[in-house]
């Protein structure tokens, strides 16, 4: 049989791009509220452009957010720290719009219901460690490279603003070669050429080697092709370019477009709204299910409506790849994972001031011990049940 070939890419954003500046906010914002009351309901939206902040949303609390502080911190801490980068924490308009959440919500998510209906969807694969997708991993690797090499005076030419996108080469389904690098990096305008047009030859090939290298070699060959800043330069970044809001990057958080994306956004949400607990869990046990050598790829597809606890609907598909049916699949996790929000909600331990650190770099595929969805913990167990089944 002839070997099949296909090339898949993913994108990531940096944590100075304008939609993952407003989820930072939106995330920082459910975490100030988490740390004083753990049971507010946090629905959060920010909005962003030249000069000006928006916060608004539905948020019921007893804790009180200094949303100006808290918002100029997070502006600060990303890297807009100066005029030149058109947008920064000194000068710039913040706005707060945030109204309590509507009792008419409340009165089905208060008796344990979900917070709003919806579609949400776990993945998990046997292409990385990190049981995701390789070419998400990647993507999300460099725009965490450059923000560090950044931050460290490695390229001080770097702005906070960035981009990202890995094009990987398949051989029968399994990543062979990284076929491309693109990168977007907004930068100051002394290292243009002589023309004021273009980069110079020397930032690219030190982006080249300083940036993407380190992250791809394992995969690259002499055949791998690096787009850098390919409109020539990118002095003018940030919301001085792009207007930006939360909830815009639902591909770049969850798995790079390899797995179907749910209804929903996470940022800014408490996790009464199944959009992110149900998600994170999906998550958890498609993980579980992958370690626990059942699958090889394993995709789970979960349905709620607003006011009910347990969910209407749950899909498996393991792509032929399964152990076991699909069905019994099914039957393993009713048996083994909580399904409700409430029962999401104290497994994971959802009510934690750990948001912020998920706006940026993806919400899967992450090593910090805060990311409980993460954990592999029940595979052992999964793997002795499905002998029973």
């Amino acid at each position: 049989m002839a070997m099949r070939k296909h090339f898949f890419a993913s994108e990531s954003v940096g944590e100075g791009h304008p939609d993952k500046l407003c989820d930072q906010i939106s995330d920082a914002v459910l975490d100030d509220v988490l740390r004083q009351d753990p049971y507010g309901r946090v629905a959060c939206e920010t909005y962003v452009t030249m000069g000006l902040l928006i916060v608004g949303g539905e948020i019921t609390t007893s804790a009180y957010v200094d949303i100006q502080k808290l918002a100029r911190k997070i502006i600060k801490d990303i890297g807009y720290t100066h005029p030149k980068y058109g947008f920064d924490y000194h000068t710039c308009s913040v706005l707060n719009s945030i109204n309590s959440q509507s009792p008419d919500i409340a009165q089905g998510v208060n008796t344990g219901g979900a917070g709003d209906q919806g579609l949400m969807v776990g993945y998990a694969c046997r292409e990385t460690e990190e049981l995701m997708p390789l070419p998400i991993m990647l993507s999300h690797k460099l725009v965490r490279r450059l923000a560090q090499v950044r931050r460290d005076g490695t390229l001080k030419y770097l702005g906070p603003d960035c981009k990202s996108q890995v094009t990987v080469e398949y051989h029968d389904g399994h990543p062979k070669r990284v076929d491309s690098v693109v990168l977007a990096c907004q930068h100051t305008d002394d290292i243009l050429d002589s023309t004021g047009e273009r980069i110079s030859k020397k930032a690219r090939r030190e982006m080249i080697e300083v940036v993407a290298k380190p992250i791809v070699k394992d995969y690259i060959d002499k055949d791998t092709k690096y787009y850098i800043n390919e409109t020539g330069k990118f002095v003018i970044g940030g919301p001085q370019s792009d207007t930006g809001m939360t909830g815009r990057k639902i591909v770049v958080d969850t798995y790079g477009g390899v797995a179907p994306s749910g209804g929903g956004a996470f940022s800014g949400k408490d996790p009464t709204k199944v959009d992110r607990s149900a998600a994170y869990m999906a998550r958890y046990i498609t993980k579980n299910i992958v370690a626990a050598g059942l699958a090889e790829r394993c995709l789970i597809h979960l349905a709620y409506v607003i006011g009910r606890a347990d969910p209407l609907a749950i899909m498996v598909d393991t792509f032929g790849t399964g152990k076991i049916s699909e069905n019994e699949f099914i039957k393993l996790i009713r048996q083994n994972f909580e399904l409700t929000p409430q029962g999401m909600i104290k497994a994971l331990e959802l009510l934690r001031p750990i948001f912020k650190q998920t706006a940026c770099y993806g919400h899967f595929g992450r090593t910090e011990p805060e990311f409980s969805w993460e954990l592999t913990d029940k595979a052992p167990m999964l793997k002795k049940a499905a002998k029973k089944i």
